[in-house]
């Protein structure tokens, strides 16, 4: 019997309109093994989102009863909103085994490395500052001055680039997976994810 993988947890982080949803969309229509981890919420649905597959959508009264039981690996405001991820996301994950996918602004991906070490943290790029405006301009989910206010904190987001592990320019999509799924390999190849006792007892590792 070949052993189980040892769980890989992957930050993605971007400014808004980076493009950290979409690439993470894209790896997981790909590799059907892979799993994405929903995060909570308090701001409201946009068109298109279900409950539980983009966001789980909490009210504020619910997130905070969440906040005062400790169920949040992690939870910040972000543009005037509550994020977090739970504890029992985190915890399913690890027990499968799973690459899992946790889309976070830079609050969350530096929570999540304080946590889990060995979690992975990649950053996405954008090609350019003007580049992210066409984008948010492109997507018209924002209002003008919210727009400005995510340019703004997109910013600030930037300056977090050399605390991740890995950072990709998203220039085009189909390279910024491709790169994304050649770091998960390499990271599958590290020693210290490597179950050496049990390779030495030939009971084989997958």
């Amino acid at each position: 019997m070949s052993a189980k993988r040892k769980e890989i947890l992957v930050v993605l982080s971007s400014p808004s309109g980076g493009g950290k949803t979409t690439v993470c969309q894209k790896i997981l229509k790909k590799h059907k093994t892979f799993v994405r981890s929903v995060s909570a919420t308090t701001r409201s649905r946009r068109k298109g989102e279900r409950q539980g597959r983009d966001y789980i959508f909490l009210t504020e009264e619910q997130f905070r009863g969440k906040i005062r039981k400790r169920q949040f690996v992690e939870w910040a405001w972000v543009h005037g909103h509550r994020y977090g991820t739970l504890k029992e996301s985190v915890t399913k994950v690890k027990k499968q085994g799973k690459v899992a996918f946790f889309v976070l602004d830079v609050q969350g991906g530096m929570a999540m490395k304080r946590k889990y070490p060995q979690s992975v943290l990649i950053f996405l790029l954008p090609p350019s500052m003007s580049e992210l405006k066409r984008r948010l301009v492109q997507r018209g989910t924002e209002e003008t001055s919210e727009m400005k206010q995510r340019l703004k904190t997109g910013l600030r987001e930037m300056n977090f680039w050399s605390k991740y592990d890995y950072v990709v320019i998203n220039k085009s999509l189909s390279h910024t997976v491709k790169s994304v799924e050649n770091i998960i390999e390499s990271e599958r190849l590290k020693s210290s994810r490597f179950d050496y006792a049990r390779w030495r007892r030939g009971k084989g590792v997958t």
